[in-house]
């Protein structure tokens, strides 16, 4: 991602950015799970009915667990990354809302190749090949639509996307499904070519979307239909 960006990309963090105001401002976040890990939520408005999709697990599901521990909300947990899969079954084997799918998210149900970092310490394996190297495996993927069929969901509460690069595919495919968490927790990762951010940011902005933290290229969002009901008097 250049140092700079252009007009556009301005225009769409603008939108996101100043329709906060009034409407959130009163709602407390609070950092759930680990520094690397961890992602700001309205923590006064979940409650143990929520729905929570994770794309992206890699070796910290802290965010996860902490969900769960704290509200008693479900999880569903997507990661095809063979070091993920042995990450979940040593920490997380035991927990009954935990639920974890050896698979990735993507626009459409697919076969795509997962190309490995270029630091072998490092986890993450990348659909897009986003550090451009040639080691690989292949794993199945799934839509968020399809991944709703699947586990007999009608909505979801709350999105993670934590998928190196993934994202933007994932994400322009649930908009035009008419799927819309009332949270969406996003990385956008790096390096990231200047207009897929700035269309997903685009994209997201007129679904109704509205930025209310940022760290780095870590984003939370709320939904308007979900900003409105936490204002006063709401019903």
């Amino acid at each position: 991602m250049p140092g700079r960006f252009s007009n556009f990309v301005r225009r769409c963090l603008y939108r996101l950015f100043v329709a906060v105001g009034q409407t959130t401002a009163s709602v407390r976040l609070e950092k759930i799970g680990s520094d690397y890990g961890g992602w700001s939520v309205p923590v006064d408005c979940i409650s143990q009915d929520w729905i929570c999709y994770c794309g992206g697990v890699g070796e910290d599901i802290t965010f996860d667990l902490g969900m769960i521990d704290r509200f008693g909300c479900s999880v569903w947990a997507f990661d095809p990354t063979p070091r993920a899969i042995r990450h979940v079954e040593d920490v997380a084997a035991a927990q009954p809302h935990f639920h974890f799918q050896p698979v990735g998210l993507w626009s459409h149900a697919a076969t795509l190749r997962f190309y490995a970092p270029q630091n072998p310490d490092f986890v993450s394996h990348s659909a897009l090949n986003l550090q451009q190297t040639s080691t690989f495996f292949e794993a199945d993927c799934v839509s968020v639509r399809e991944a709703m069929a699947a586990h007999g969901h009608d909505r979801i509460h709350l999105l993670k996307l934590d998928i190196e690069g993934a994202e933007h595919a994932t994400l322009q495919a649930m908009l035009s499904d008419r799927i819309h968490p009332d949270v969406i927790c996003l990385e956008i990762d790096q390096p990231a070519p200047i207009f897929a951010t700035a269309a997903t940011m685009w994209r997201l902005s007129r679904a109704g979307y509205r930025l209310v933290d940022s760290e780095g290229w870590n984003f939370t969002l709320f939904h308007r239909r979900f900003a409105v009901s936490l204002q006063p008097g709401a019903a």
